[in-house]
């Protein structure tokens, strides 16, 4: 029978053990003079963490690129856990909901030694900020680790970018395993020249790199691998150059990066040829609320992006197109973005909705306000609009006209999610795409007091089906 173990002051028994963290070192003081503490260190005698794992971090794609590892490995008769945003799945049968993208290091200890019982030759985990900060990953020796990049978000924890980007790297730089970098991404490529480091690009010639691709429809694209000749714990197998056809149903320059990142990956710790990873990559069909064709007629896609950066690339990915978009942001979080968003926004779509993310404790008219502003500051055509942007007086469900693209947009904000996606496909121009961004594949809205079962998936279907 297994000692109970806590890090839970309101859940400790008689026999329990208590987990001292540093988030709850605080509390020690206040315990029943019975309890019996134990530190951190002592976790590898109560959990077996004897698993190859594999963490991916960055500010976009860790979702997205963890799934795609996951999916690789299965395929090639792996068995794999898989644990971040979308819950802990071991072999395709999911184990735990949804919860934090990193969960408590306790938690995770468990989660691991779950995997190790079920006989998993791999534990693919996204690893986030919070977690890297708060050491909850704390004593977990890793077989590879991945940054996939690093861009502005969390300022509301971190406060400022050098920590938010210190954090990141204070990940890849720890551990003498391999690690693989992004080499087109700026805050990550000086890291290139560091011992065990792997890189990839699309625009710079990494180990894996690219030599043509196209985008329509998907993705297709013509890839190489050059690896190093040696160097300690990377793989010295099939060092010389190797060539193949990347094929995947995936939509976005955004997603081929995360698909060489996923191939890099398994080429790193199952040394396969680079054709066999290809052929198992065509079967992944990507991560339910990212970049998720919800209709194709109309083209409605639904998506997490939730930062500049993060809606830049779905943009990019559709800059042919004519864009109508629906978004907010989180109330409680970094403030920072939301004019930044707004202004992203008004440089690609003609049609602009905002409307409510997850408000939480703020007035959710106040964010859409200071979204409104980064839409309007720059690229208004009036003044009367010009002078509101000062003052964010932005009204509810009044069109306000702007400059996009060199003709007219037009920019409202409809706090209601429903009736904001019942606006944006009644008012869809014929072979215009509907982008909806922000919640991805959440089904909860957080207000002040309450939440609310919300789908932006099931909601445009239910529309949809009005229409039709």
């Amino acid at each position: 029978m297994r000692v109970h173990i806590t890090d839970d002051t309101r859940k400790i028994g008689i026999d329990s053990l208590f987990l001292k963290t540093p988030q709850n070192q605080h509390f020690i003081e206040s315990l029943p003079s019975h309890t019996k503490i134990i530190e951190r260190d002592m976790l590898p005698h109560y959990f077996n963490t004897q698993i190859k794992l594999i963490g991916i971090t960055g500010t976009n794609g860790k979702t997205t690129t963890a799934a795609a590892i996951y999916s690789i490995l299965l395929d090639m008769g792996y068995k794999v856990a898989l644990l971040g945003t979308r819950g802990m799945f071991v072999n395709d049968i999911q184990k735990k909901p949804k919860g934090l993208t990193t969960p408590s290091l306790l938690e995770l200890y468990e989660d691991i030694d779950m995997a190790t019982t079920l006989g998993c030759d791999f534990f693919v985990m996204e690893v986030s900020s919070h977690a890297i900060k708060q050491e909850r990953i704390y004593g977990l020796d890793f077989c590879l680790k991945v940054l996939t990049n690093i861009t502005s978000d969390h300022l509301d924890y971190h406060k400022t970018w050098e920590d938010y980007c210190h954090t990141k790297m204070q990940f890849l730089q720890s551990g003498t395993c391999p690690k693989i970098i992004n080499l087109d991404d700026k805050s990550g490529a000086n890291m290139r020249f560091y011992s065990h480091v792997l890189t990839y690009g699309i625009e710079s010639k990494g180990h894996l790199f690219v030599n043509a691709y196209g985008l329509q429809d998907g993705i297709f694209a013509q890839i190489g691998l050059r690896m190093p000749k040696s160097k300690d714990r990377i793989p010295q197998t099939n060092t010389a150059m190797q060539e193949c056809v990347l094929e995947s149903p995936l939509f976005g320059l955004f997603n081929l990066y995360n698909l060489m990142a996923a191939i890099l990956a398994t080429y790193a710790i199952t040394h396969s040829d680079l054709q066999v990873i290809c052929e198992h990559i065509q079967h992944f069909g990507g991560v339910s609320g990212r970049m998720e064709i919800v209709s194709s007629n109309p083209l409605v896609i639904v998506d997490f992006a939730h930062t500049t950066d993060g809606m830049k690339q779905i943009f990019e990915s559709f800059k042919t197109r004519n864009i109508s978009v629906v978004f907010g942001a989180g109330g409680d979080r970094d403030r920072s973005k939301r004019a930044k968003m707004g202004a992203c926004a008004a440089l690609y779509a003609k049609k602009i909705y905002i409307t409510n993310d997850n408000p939480r404790s703020e007035e959710p008219l106040s964010i859409a306000q200071e979204i409104a502003c980064g839409v309007l500051a720059k690229h208004t055509t009036n003044a009367d609009a010009m002078q509101q942007t000062t003052h964010t007086t932005f009204k509810e469900n009044i069109p306000y006209i702007f400059q996009a693209k060199g003709a007219n947009g037009s920019m409202q904000i409809i706090l209601d999610r429903f009736q904001a996606l019942q606006h944006a496909l009644h008012e869809l121009p014929k072979d215009w795409v509907l982008l909806v961004l922000g919640k991805g594949d959440e089904c909860m809205q957080i207000f002040k007091e309450h939440e609310v079962y919300f789908s932006d998936k099931e909601c445009v279907q239910s529309i949809l089906n009005t229409i039709h």
